[in-house]
C-alpha cells in the first residue's frame, strides 16, 4: 500500500460504558482505539460504519455541537446494537485548536 495523503484529523474512540459479555467482539468499558481514516484493528465494523459518518462531519468542517454535543470535537454515541456507549474525540493534525488548517503539512505531491 502506498498512502499518498496526509490526514488532517485523528480520532479516538473509547468505550465508556458496557460489558464484554454483551458485545460480539468482547469490547468493554475502557477499551480505546486510535485511527485516522482506517478502521482500527479489532474494532467492530458495524459500529465503525456509524462512527465514520461522525468523522466525516469534522473532516468536512463541521463540529459536534450542531448535533447537540457540548464539546466541539467530542461526542458520545451508542453502538448500533445498543450494548455499548462510545466517546468519539476528533484531534486536529496540522490544524489549530479551532480546526483551521495550518499550511505547514508535509503533503505529498506528484512532481512531473
Amino acid at each position: 500500500m502506498n498512502k499518498w495523503i496526509v490526514e488532517d484529523w485523528a480520532f479516538i474512540v473509547e468505550v465508556i460504558d458496557g460489558d464484554a459479555k454483551n458485545c460480539r467482539l468482547g469490547l468493554e468499558k475502557g477499551d480505546v482505539f486510535h485511527f485516522e481514516y482506517e478502521t482500527p484493528q479489532s474494532f467492530c465494523p458495524r459500529a465503525m460504519a456509524e462512527i465514520y459518518t461522525w468523522c466525516e462531519v469534522v473532516r468536512c468542517g463541521g463540529d459536534f455541537t450542531y448535533r447537540g454535543a457540548k464539546d466541539k470535537y467530542k461526542i458520545e454515541i451508542p453502538c448500533p446494537c445498543h450494548c455499548l456507549q462510545f466517546c468519539l474525540t476528533a484531534v486536529p493534525i496540522n490544524r489549530d485548536q479551532n480546526g483551521n488548517y495550518i499550511n505547514n503539512s508535509k503533503m505529498l505531491t506528484n512532481e512531473r
